[in-house]
């Protein structure tokens, strides 16, 4: 598709991640006019956390996270707006904050700083905490997310095996199941992350079942999408004890209700979807947009397009 650009807009919905200010500066070197959230219907593209039927009627919207969930596909494609999202920029920053999660697990850190807050000098069990070295976690979701935690585990000692749609191998990790194995992928395993986006397939992939069969001394993990865990699923293997514990960035209501039991379990960490948050964002968003800006002009397909 082509199309004439020159006004891009970026929506105010960026400020949930980071100030829409920034990107807007790092990208006014443009040949086009980067202007903010009060032109945006005046735009021929946007940048944008959220949908807004308005953006029907341009022809470029990005989206500056890798999941695109919240946009309408079929509206896209019949009113002819192309999407694109930024995968490929929190491989890193989302395995680091997986391997926090690990880390807090084997060293009790999570346990310490609960005691902190009530000044309670408390040291734990002779052989509650453990080190990474030796351990095995399962992936679910190899792909960019997936691969950035095998990375960052892998270096940490951690013995690593994926699932995947095909099966077929990725690098960094050990072995790779497919998904019509994945019961038998998170059998025998310390910890089982997802990293998937939630797509028709995806949804409430992680249910019942799945924590049946993990270990009840393996830990859980979700930096993919709340919606692909059976949320009611988890919050019961965990007040049953039929896992140890889990660590949580997105859930399948956000925020998190006040009202929601897994504030109050003591194996479990809740962080407030951030776990790709660092302070260059705005730059790796800018940078795809400033690609494929450039892309357009020369004709060339746009980079990471999922419309």
């Amino acid at each position: 598709m082509q199309f004439e650009l020159e006004r891009l807009g970026v929506h105010e919905s960026v400020d949930q991640v980071f100030p829409s200010a920034e990107l807007s500066a790092y990208l006014s070197d443009l040949p086009v006019d980067v202007v903010g959230d009060e032109a945006v219907p005046d735009c021929d593209a946007v940048v944008t956390l959220e949908h807004r039927e308005a953006f029907l009627e341009v022809g470029w919207v990005h989206s500056v996270q890798a999941g695109v969930d919240r946009f309408p596909f079929e509206e896209f494609e019949s009113n002819d707006v192309v999407l694109t999202n930024s995968t490929g920029i929190h491989d890193r920053t989302v395995g680091e904050t997986v391997a926090g999660y690990l880390l807090a697990f084997s060293r009790r850190l999570h346990e310490h700083v609960a005691n902190g807050t009530e000044r309670r000098w408390d040291q734990p069990a002779w052989d509650d905490a453990f080190t990474l070295p030796g351990t095995s976690a399962c992936v679910v979701g190899t792909g960019t997310l997936g691969s950035g935690v095998a990375d960052v585990l892998g270096a940490l000692g951690v013995s690593v095996t994926g699932v995947r749609r095909s099966g077929d191998p990725v690098p960094g990790f050990e072995e790779v199941y497919a998904n019509d194995d994945l019961l038998e992928a998170v059998a025998d395993v310390e910890f089982v992350i997802v990293t998937l986006p939630l797509t028709d397939e995806t949804h409430h992939l992680i249910d019942a079942d799945v924590f049946e069969a993990m270990d009840e001394e393996a830990r859980f993990v979700n930096v993919g999408r709340g919606p692909v865990v059976d949320q009611d699923a988890l919050t019961d293997a965990l007040e049953s004890g039929s896992i140890a514990g889990a660590a949580l960035d997105v859930f399948e209501t956000e925020p998190l209700p006040e009202e929601s039991p897994l504030w109050g379990m003591d194996e479990v960490i809740v962080t407030p979807h951030c776990a790709a948050f660092t302070e260059d964002y705005f730059r790796d968003t800018g940078d795809i947009v400033r690609e494929n800006v450039d892309r357009l002009e020369s004709g060339e397909a746009f980079h990471n397009r999922v419309v």
